[in-house]
């Protein structure tokens, strides 16, 4: 497989994802740069959390050369969470971009970004390059963030929403949050209300899967039909396109996500 020739890492791998067998089937993946090693402890996820690597320089490259190969049209590209990095990898995540964009095919690009720890700098450094789509989940409601994401920050996240639009109001801005981790209907609601306070343009709603024992447990399973609920409320509050069901994640089917 080209990823393992290039020594590139897919968050659909490292996070275990429920979809990777038909997005694999389909030729799509999203790409995780700044290496495999988390530096934070979100209690939900299944990266690896150790001491990260040094920062390939030649990532980048990399990343465009199997775009290229892969004969990709819409490129997702994420990565864990660098808190040793001064500017948290966003340059990393600006000189991805800009290989991409220098392909020059019709790529459209789109990244999941962290929260760089609320710096503008670092985050004025993605927008520049100006992705497509720049998404960054909030994951879960503001009460469960102690336990769920003690290193994250609602407000912050929040934020960084907001200012992408400051920044740039043509970027299209996307987050994301799972159901079942013992939230309640109004705090969804409530969350939905935020983002698009903020102008958040698309949402994700998908089901939390544990992703072993030692993780966060499931606290319940929502039915599809409540997720067909959710999708309605969150149009009906002005998302450009809402997704919601069981298995959505932030990066399913996100080629599809750009069509009116």
């Amino acid at each position: 497989m080209i990823m393992r020739k290039l020594s590139l890492h897919t968050i659909c791998e490292e996070g275990n994802c429920p979809n990777l067998i038909e997005c694999f089937g389909q030729r799509t993946a999203t790409f995780m740069i700044l290496g495999r090693f988390c530096t934070r402890n979100c209690r939900f996820c299944n990266v690896t959390k150790e001491k990260p690597l040094p920062v390939d320089e030649a990532e980048a490259q990399q990343v465009a050369f199997a775009v290229k190969e892969l004969r990709l049209r819409h490129v997702v590209v994420t990565s864990v969470t660098r808190d040793d990095l001064a500017d948290g990898g966003a340059a990393q995540f600006a000189a991805t971009i800009a290989e991409l964009q220098a392909l020059n095919n019709g790529i459209t690009v789109e990244v999941l970004i962290p929260d760089f720890q609320g710096k503008r700098e670092a985050l004025t450094t993605v927008v520049a390059a100006r992705p497509e789509i720049i998404n960054h989940n909030l994951e879960t409601v503001p009460r469960l963030y102690p336990n769920v994401r003690p290193m994250a920050q609602y407000r912050r996240s929040l934020e960084l929403l907001q200012r992408v639009k400051e920044l740039d109001g043509d970027i299209l801005t996307k987050s994301g949050i799972m159901l079942g981790l013992g939230e309640q209907e109004q705090e969804i609601l409530g969350v939905l209300a935020d983002l698009r306070k903020v102008k958040c343009d698309l949402v994700t709603i998908g089901q939390y899967l544990a992703p072993s024992q030692q993780h966060y447990p499931v606290q319940e399973y929502i039915t599809p039909e409540k997720f067909a609920d959710y999708k309605k409320i969150a149009v009906q509050m002005g998302f450009h396109h809402a997704f919601s069901g069981p298995l959505i994640r932030s990066s399913y089917h996100a080629r599809m996500r750009l069509a009116p």
